[in-house]
């Protein structure tokens, strides 16, 4: 192992040129949701120049759809294929999976971006560009690690397992379809963009609707009405004491450095057709943060019993309760042991690479992490480069010299995973 360290740098040292091209490349194709053809097929041929195994589909949304964890808002993945690509091993050893996502969300208002969205414009050792961060960056450092122990004739006992999956932004409809097309291994790893943080733990979240009922009347008789907007208002002070009380109990030490472990946010109100009238309907829209160690189902019926304790608050929701409705987008969580050899084994390898210790934390953000952890029952970890914070936001950006660090870290971590056969 340790004859391939200072071999593993140079390589990558000497191709980061073409790595950030590579990243560029993939910036430039703007691959939201419907879109994703465009920015795969950069990665299909980058996986054929690496002579990997490739399997090419197109998810088939009806077989989804008869899985308990599938959620999506589309009708159909035409133009969003997922592909994995694979490294078979000599066979004795471990196998772990690399999981990216390719989608993107849109990229909102161009006025607010310095530079154009997708013009992967490079200033200062920064690429700009929307998926720049989230997650682009990490898939490239996949790539690059995978083609350093190709390239450098490192052959591996375990396979590795190369997945560019749609969807993740929506649910994870296409990580869900790599676990039900066969696809598992030992362990896997996600480049989210967490700092270069380790998060062996991954909080789940879960979109809500509450339909608030109030009475209708003239606004120059409101008193004869019953305005739902005020009533909305009790509602969402009441949902912020939930999240008092469930943030209340984590005793995790991964969420020591994280203010608001598990929040419920208020994201969309809509209510009211006249300014002259009272609002008789308000509709709250939100997310609900679940907990790595918690069921789904627990935290629906926690919301559900909270709601109906409005009653002790205004006798109003006695006779007009509000509605519940779960819909959207969701998230499992996901978690493994601290001390699980993979995060041991990732652990040492930054030490190296870094020269210090890495972070070990929670996720206070949902991944795909979930799917593969709960219904593949495949342990992971995310790590990756890039900061959350630039994700979904205007000037998205990612640090280069983290790319190729990550790039680095991770292609240790896999050879030290499956290893060496010719050893």
């Amino acid at each position: 192992m340790e004859q391939y360290k200072e071999r593993i740098h140079q390589w990558l040292f000497e191709n980061r040129l073409r790595g950030t091209r590579l990243l560029k490349r993939l910036v430039q194709e703007a691959s939201v949701q419907g879109s994703e053809k465009y920015a795969q097929a950069l990665v299909i041929e980058k996986l054929r120049q690496l002579g990997l195994k490739i399997d090419i589909w197109t998810p088939d949304i009806r077989q989804l759809q008869k899985h308990g964890a599938f959620v999506s808002t589309r009708t159909s993945f035409e133009d969003s294929p997922n592909v994995v690509g694979i490294l078979k091993g000599k066979g004795g050893g471990r196998s772990i999976i690399l999981n990216g996502h390719i989608d993107v969300v849109p990229e909102g208002d161009e006025t607010r971006w310095t530079y154009e969205p997708y013009s992967a414009y490079v200033k200062d050792g920064k690429l700009y560009g929307r998926g720049s961060t989230d997650m682009k960056g990490g898939n490239v450092a996949l790539l690059f690690a995978l083609e350093a122990i190709i390239s450098l004739n490192i052959s591996l006992k375990g396979d590795v397992i190369f997945q560019s999956v749609i969807e993740k932004e929506s649910g994870g409809a296409g990580t869900l379809a790599c676990v039900l097309r066969g696809y598992k291994a030992d362990a896997a790893i996600i480049p989210e963009p967490t700092n270069m943080k380790i998060l062996p733990e991954q909080q789940g979240s879960m979109w809500f609707r509450i339909k608030v009922k109030g009475r209708s009347a003239h606004g120059g008789m409101r008193y004869e009405g019953v305005n739902a907007i005020e009533k909305a208002n009790v509602v969402i002070n009441h949902l912020l004491e939930l999240g008092a009380e469930r943030n209340g109990r984590i005793q995790d030490s991964m969420y020591e450095q994280i203010p608001l472990p598990l929040p419920i946010n208020i994201g969309k109100i809509s209510g009211g057709t006249w300014p002259s009238s009272v609002p008789d309907t308000v509709i709250l829209e939100g997310r609900m943060g679940v907990a790595p160690n918690e069921m789904m189902s627990d935290a629906r019926n926690e919301m559900k019993e909270w709601l109906a304790r409005l009653k002790e608050k205004d006798g109003w929701f006695t006779e007009h309760p509000v509605g519940l409705e779960w819909f959207g987008a969701r998230w499992l969580p996901g978690q493994i042991d601290p001390d699980h050899e993979l995060v041991k084994i990732l652990t040492s390898q930054y030490r190296f690479v870094k020269a210090e210790d890495p972070k070990i934390e929670a996720s206070p953000w949902e991944t795909d992490g979930g799917i593969l952890t709960n219904i593949g029952d495949i342990p992971t970890i995310v790590f990756g480069p890039g900061i959350a914070e630039a994700a979904h936001f205007p000037n998205e950006y990612i640090e280069l010299n983290a790319v190729f660090e990550a790039a680095e870290i991770i292609a240790l971590t896999v050879i030290q995973w499956c290893g060496i056969a010719n050893e």
